[in-house]
């Protein structure tokens, strides 16, 4: 059975698309710490931890993440774009960017700001747009 994350990126439940390629999919988290906090998959591998993921995908997702994180950043004003993973929330390998202020931003126990849908969305579409000037 497909995980969440497979079903976004195949675009069966709809997502804050950021970036895509052939291989990775990035999207924003539906609850997320900070404006702008991105969710980076694999689309074809649904392995729930990352090291077990094989060398070409590890290397290609981490590499699409950074990417991403630049893209982030250009988008979202921050003074860095933090990352985490930790891959136990749904049982498919992701890696988290949130923009910081401080290191508390990637607090996961932290109240989440409540971010209406219309900033989600305007803030993907400048994500995807950095993004595709890379």
């Amino acid at each position: 059975m497909a995980t969440i994350f497979t079903k976004i990126a195949k675009g069966e439940i709809p997502s804050y698309k950021v970036a895509e390629n052939d291989e990775f999919y990035a999207f924003l988290d539906i609850s997320p710490l900070a404006l702008g906090h991105t969710l980076v998959i694999p689309k074809n591998v649904e392995d729930d931890y990352i090291f077990n993921l094989d060398g070409k995908t590890y290397e290609g997702l981490w590499a699409f993440a950074r990417k991403v994180a630049v893209a982030l950043k250009a988008a979202v004003p921050c003074k860095r774009v933090g990352v985490a993973v930790l891959g136990m929330e749904v049982p498919h390998t992701h890696i988290h960017l949130v923009p910081l202020q401080t290191e508390g931003d990637l607090d996961f126990r932290k109240t989440r700001p409540n971010i209406e849908k219309e900033q989600m969305a305007q803030t993907a579409a400048a994500i995807l747009a950095e993004y595709e000037k890379l």
